[in-house]
């Protein structure tokens, strides 16, 4: 199926059928409309960022694909709970809504800043660690820790964190 925003080709797929559970040992067990059943699967979104709400795929402990969904919802409304509490775990990405302040405006420095989960510290490398997302707006910053952090809106930001942002874009 072809999808005209992102588009991409995939086989057809009935969700009708297609069952969701946690085993014993909290791994998903996903069984296809035909039967088949699979441990150990992991929902992965195409488009975390930019669509969130399409194209989903579940892929096997193996990194291969078992299925394509075009979108979130095309699931039931058990399979979709399930899927949603799982991506929450994956996709840990804190925002940002106030810069306290940045050790240094050379690289590496270190970024003190209040998020949607609290205070928390962080180490950004290099200039080319902050992405803008969906035009101008929104960003997302990558920590030498590894840890994402998006800025959903910069113009949301108080003045003085906008001024210490501009200084790294």
């Amino acid at each position: 199926m072809t999808n005209a925003r992102f588009p991409m080709s995939h086989p057809a797929f009935s969700t009708a059928g297609l069952q969701l559970q946690r085993d014993a040992h909290g791994l998903l067990v996903l069984q296809l409309p035909d039967g088949t059943v699979h441990s150990g699967v992991t929902p992965v979104r195409a488009f975390p960022l930019a669509a969130p709400e399409e194209g989903l795929s579940f892929v096997g402990p193996d990194g291969r694909e078992l299925c394509w969904i075009d979108r979130l919802d095309d699931l039931a409304a058990p399979v979709r709970s399930l899927v949603r509490a799982e991506l929450a775990v994956r996709e840990f990405v804190p925002t940002i809504t106030r810069i306290s302040t940045v050790s240094s405006f050379s690289m590496p420095s270190t970024w003190s800043v209040e998020t949607d989960r609290g205070a928390t510290r962080f180490t950004l490398k290099a200039e080319e660690d902050i992405r803008r997302l969906r035009g101008r707006t929104a960003l997302l910053i990558a920590s030498a820790e590894g840890v994402h952090y998006a800025v959903a809106d910069t113009s949301a930001l108080d003045k003085a964190s906008r001024k210490l942002l501009e200084r790294f874009l």
